[in-house]
C-alpha cells in the first residue's frame, strides 16, 4: 500500500514540475536568459530526484535495474543507486552499467526523452526570445 501511494507522489511530483517549466515564463530579456537557465536545471534536478524516488518505490514490487545486461544480476536497491541511474539516464544516452527492466523500461525512456527535450526547449525559447528583440 505505501509503495503504491508513493509512486503516485512521485509521478505527481514529475507532473508538477514538467507542468511548471512550460507555464511560468517570466524571463530577462538577454541572448543567455539566466533565470530560464536556472530554472530548467532546478526542473532537471527535480526530474531526476523524482524518477530515482519512482525507481526506488517501484523495487518494492519487482527487480528494476540489473547489472549489463537484462539478463544480468540486479543492483543494489538503494536510493543512491537509483539517484545514479536517473541522473544518467536523464543527462546522457546512459553509459551501458545499468539496464532497466520490466516496468522501469518505460519509466527510463520517458525520462530520457525528457533529457533531451527540455534542454531542447530552453534553447529554442532563448533564440526566440532573441529573435523578438
Amino acid at each position: 500500500m505505501l509503495p503504491s501511494l508513493l509512486i503516485a507522489v512521485s509521478l505527481i511530483f514529475i507532473a508538477i514540475n514538467l507542468i511548471y517549466f512550460f507555464i511560468k515564463r517570466e524571463q530577462e530579456e538577454s541572448y543567455l536568459n539566466t533565470t530560464l537557465l536556472y530554472k530548467l536545471i532546478i526542473v532537471l534536478s527535480a526530474l531526476i530526484l523524482g524518477f530515482a524516488c519512482l525507481y526506488y518505490f517501484l523495487s518494492y514490487f519487482e527487480v528494476v535495474i540489473r547489472v549489463g545486461d537484462p539478463l544480468g544480476e540486479a543492483v543494489d536497491p538503494s536510493f543512491l543507486t537509483y539517484l545514479y541511474f536517473s541522473g544518467v539516464t536523464m543527462l546522457s544516452i546512459g553509459y551501458g552499467d545499468f539496464v532497466p527492466v520490466n516496468h522501469a523500461r518505460l519509466f527510463a525512456v520517458i525520462q530520457a526523452g525528457l533529457g533531451i527535450l527540455l534542454p531542447t526547449a530552453y534553447f529554442v525559447q532563448a533564440i526566440a526570445s532573441r529573435k523578438s528583440e
